[in-house]
């Protein structure tokens, strides 16, 4: 059995990936320093799959206990790295957190790869490495422009960093530029759940939905989109999460055709904010609270893929549509709901 570490394994993204290695049958270990997700995601993950993944508390930006941590295990097969700080808002308010834990903690974290000769990684990048596009739909071959935010420009960096690595060792890396990823297991036992006021859309929206929040802010109403809203590709997390199955695949089968490829993972359909308001009012049949306010610093106006190159090489492609992804996020607040009180 292929072990994979997964880092940020117990947010978002990490753990519904996490299922989806285990239901494909490889031993996953966890390492998260919950500083925006909670331990009880292991269990839930367990009682989706029925086994219990190995977690570690540990903040990769700590060189020790990260050497540490590989000292013990050293028999991994390939790394899976999400753990980083992700609000495009915050990056811009407090840039130094940004940078010293995006780039601290990869850094760390390659290190210790190459001391233990584990050579396959696979990166949790971003469509903000693109900034504003000069035209889209967005491919792999648009320039890498000028980050509008902190955020964005720590995964400019690190993407940098880990392709310097790959010339100058036997790392073999794998760069999925993802879009908007929203939606919830269908079990509604794990989902996108930001401690504190969220920074993404979605769940700003399922807890304006059921009462968390008295109004949902939405930023901005004059950018040059049909209806002046920001416009964004969504794609279902879990669908998301098998492409980070079939890309640790590639790399363990030794099918990837260079030793780092690039991928953008989307569905190539781009969604206003409005429209995402008014497709989850249809879903829930709830009425949101909004208002339009100004504008967030960082903000790219609109984006959406080109996934072309996706679908042809790693043979995925997005399957879940808006109207899913909406009523799965918000099958999930509602559970949430029911199980906090």
């Amino acid at each position: 059995m292929k072990k994979i570490l997964i880092t940020g394994g117990t947010g978002y993204i990490g753990s519904h990936t996490v299922v989806e290695l285990q239901q494909k049958g490889y031993e996953v270990i966890i390492i998260d320093n919950l500083s925006n997700s909670s331990e009880s995601v292991v269990d839930s993950i367990a009682q989706i799959t029925g086994i219990k993944p190995t977690f570690k508390k540990i903040d990769l930006t700590d060189s020790k206990a990260t050497a540490a941590f590989f000292e013990k295990y050293k028999q991994i097969d390939g790394v899976i790295h999400f753990a980083a700080f992700k609000a495009v808002g915050e990056s811009v308010e407090n840039p130094l957190k940004y940078y010293h834990n995006n780039l601290f903690s990869l850094i760390n974290l390659l290190d210790c790869m190459k001391k233990n000769q584990i050579n396959n990684i696979v990166f949790s990048s971003s469509c903000t490495v693109y900034g504003e596009p000069d035209s889209l739909p967005v491919t792999e071959k648009a320039s890498i422009k000028k980050a509008l935010s902190p955020y964005g420009n720590t995964k400019q960096i690190c993407e940098e960093i880990i392709t310097d690595t790959t010339k100058t060792s036997s790392l073999q890396s794998i760069l999925l530029r993802y879009f908007n990823p929203i939606g919830a297991h269908s079990s509604a036992l794990i989902g996108e759940l930001p401690l504190g006021i969220p920074n993404n859309l979605i769940p700003y929206i399922t807890q304006t939905a059921i009462g968390k929040r008295s109004i949902l802010n939405v930023y901005g109403n004059d950018y040059p989109t049909p209806d002046g809203t920001c416009l964004r590709d969504y794609l279902h997390v879990v669908d998301l999460a098998k492409a980070h199955v079939i890309a640790i695949d590639r790399l363990l089968e030794n099918k990837n055709k260079s030793a780092l490829e690039v991928f953008n993972l989307g569905t190539g359909n781009g969604f206003s904010v409005l429209e995402v308001i008014k497709t989850f009012e249809k879903v829930s049949g709830v009425k949101l609270n909004y208002k339009i306010v100004e504008r967030r610093a960082g903000d790219v106006s609109q984006i959406f893929s080109d996934c072309e190159l996706a679908n042809k090489e790693l043979g995925w492609k997005a399957k879940l549509g808006l109207d899913e992804m909406l009523s799965s996020s918000w099958k999930w607040e509602n559970y949430i709901n029911k199980t906090t009180k």
